[in-house]
């Protein structure tokens, strides 16, 4: 009768700890499902932007040397070369670093000439090359906003005969997008809580962070019409670098408790 009564006893008390047991895994495994899926809690997301506004630093802008030709390629691609060459050492010779000036696209393409297909169905004749054209575009950073509009205007007095892309902008934009993010989190968790005291909830655990950067540089394109293209002397357009607006939109997620 007492092996019986211990028998029991025992039975009984692997049953319970056999419940505590699958209780605390049940527990740990939501407990680890939330920490590894944030969206299983009940959450809502903000959003804000946030601005910041500087004075660029870096005025960019390409220029190329468009050359078209016959069919001897060698005299082309001297001619070519020899135009960049010269504009690019101007542009040097006028306080432009070396590691300012960068060649964007070098091509050499054939030119066609194509004939008139014959109107009774005949067999077309193929096209046949009458010449090459060679373009190089080279981008420059100029650093001192005096001397832009004399290079953008020497540049073609060099042999350059395409300008184009003028723009403002910052060398390194960390300082400005950090005023800005800086904002625009403010912003996000005032809107956050106001949410929470109008939804008669509380605020919970920020779960989740995104942000998105959206500079705004300065393009100045319409200057560039007062550069005379079509002669020896270009005029010398003037500069104004105005200022730059750098705009970061964040995105936080918080648990509603």
């Amino acid at each position: 009768m007492m092996n019986e009564k211990i028998n029991k006893y025992v039975w009984i008390s692997f049953a319970v700890a056999a419940l505590l047991l699958a209780y605390a895994g049940l527990n740990y495994a939501d407990a680890y499902s939330k920490s590894i899926q944030p969206s299983s809690f009940r959450s809502f997301s903000v959003n804000a932007d946030g601005k910041a506004v500087a004075v660029p630093d870096v005025a960019q802008f390409s220029f190329s040397v468009f050359t078209q030709g016959g069919k001897t390629i060698a005299t082309i691609v001297k001619d070519n070369t020899d135009k960049m060459n010269q504009a690019i050492a101007y542009v040097k010779q006028s306080g432009v670093d070396d590691k300012d000036v960068k060649t964007e696209q070098y091509s050499l393409t054939p030119r066609y000439q194509y004939s008139t297909c014959p109107r009774d169905g005949g067999v077309c004749p193929p096209a046949t090359i009458v010449g090459y054209e060679v373009r190089q575009t080279v981008q420059v950073k100029v650093r001192n906003f005096e001397k832009v509009g004399d290079i953008l205007a020497g540049v073609v007095q060099n042999g350059a005969n395409e300008v184009s892309g003028l723009q403002f902008t910052l060398d390194d934009p960390t300082s400005v997008q950090d005023e800005a993010r800086t904002e625009a989190i403010a912003k996000a968790k005032v809107k956050a809580l106001a949410v929470a005291k109008a939804g008669g909830f509380t605020l919970g655990r920020l779960l989740s962070i995104s942000e998105g950067y959206a500079p705004r540089p300065y393009y100045a394109d319409t200057m560039m019409k007062s550069v005379g293209f079509g002669g020896a002397e270009a005029a010398a357009p003037t500069i104004a670098p105005g200022s730059q607006e750098t705009s970061v939109s964040v995105t936080l997620q918080y648990e509603i408790k």
